[in-house]
């Protein structure tokens, strides 16, 4: 089956291997896309639940310097690292998008669970905006290419309302395996559920360990503030890796590994790299590349807890590497 036949087949044209698809063919087939993504994308309604979500974690994260203490700082970096790390970097990303490696199913929901914690959405939407991605980086259909706006390839890509005809036809095309998937259903629907059992948790915890004070900054540090600063490290992966940064490869979208985003993502700033070998299990190619999240993969594998890890870029990408001089 070529490509453009593949479109034809939404439920079974994307698997866990987008790399499997020829980018180049299936953006110039010119099928139709169920979602107006990019240049396309018109501002004739705004998807009010997504612009409060976002918004109110945002006003939320204003009150942080008046509810300020060092365990709820801490609280809000182990969590960044759990949620960000371990559920987005990892989970959403590496497993559930690309098949970077296998793993038990109770681990998968584990991570997926961690990752919609994140507050950036279920499994079902992040992988099949990402997979379309890919297939699109930085064409026309990309949802968030830079040469439509930095802002826009940051952060205003979300909020323009799609129909619900519109979403489940994306991704039934994008994620036919995940949207098969009970488990990632349950999460999606109870995706608002589990937000508020943690904010309650970390309220709780801290008024009954400490004081009601401590009790805010906890809520405060460790739900709104954290969610902040996970929301834009991951938007920084679709904004800023594909206007600064440096190759290792040529590729045919923009993508740059951009050393301050590889720090801050756990090595997922190393962006290049990893459009040139999506199914990698390492994004840093390079000695100086921080890739931590692979490290937690390699721990896994050494444990029983990972296997078939993609640890070569042998067969994983369509690129060549930029030769220095």
């Amino acid at each position: 089956m070529t490509p453009a036949e593949a479109l034809a087949e939404p439920t079974q044209s994307v698997g866990v291997d987008v790399t499997d698809l020829d980018a180049v063919a299936i953006r110039q087939a010119g099928a139709p896309e169920p979602r107006r993504d990019g240049r396309r994308a018109t501002w004739g309604a705004i998807d009010w639940p997504v612009a409060i979500w976002i918004g109110g974690v945002h006003v939320a994260a204003l009150a942080a310097p008046f509810f300020f203490t060092w365990s709820g700082l801490a609280i809000c970096l182990v969590l960044y690292w759990i949620t960000g790390g371990l559920g987005v970097c990892l989970g959403y990303h590496r497993l559930l998008t690309h098949g970077s490696f296998k793993t038990y199913a109770p681990v998968r929901f584990f991570f997926q669970l961690l990752g919609g914690i994140s507050g950036e959405g279920s499994a079902l939407d992040w992988v099949a905006n990402h997979r379309k991605h890919h297939v699109f980086s930085d064409h026309d259909g990309d949802p968030h290419s830079p040469r439509d706006g930095g802002l826009w390839a940051h952060m205003l890509w979300l909020f323009p309302r799609h129909t619900p005809e519109e979403l489940v036809a994306h991704r039934k095309r994008w994620a036919p395996d995940l949207a098969k998937d009970p488990g990632v259903h349950f999460l999606h629907q109870t995706f608002l559920l589990w937000h508020f059992l943690i904010g309650a948790a970390l309220l709780a915890s801290g008024w009954l360990l400490y004081d009601r004070f401590t009790g805010v900054s906890w809520l405060v540090w460790g739900l709104a503030v954290r969610m902040v600063i996970v929301f834009h490290v991951t938007w920084f992966v679709n904004s800023a890796t594909h206007m600064w940064g440096y190759r290792n490869y040529e590729t045919t979208d923009d993508s740059t590994n951009l050393w301050w985003v590889g720090l801050l993502a756990f090595g997922e700033g190393w962006h290049n790299n990893h459009h040139a070998h999506q199914r990698m299990a390492a994004h840093g190619h390079k000695w100086w590349e921080f890739d931590p999240t692979y490290w937690v993969i390699v721990a896994m594998e050494k444990l029983g807890l990972a296997w078939d890890v993609v640890h070569t870029t042998g067969g994983t990408g369509r690129s060549r590497r930029v030769e220095k001089s």
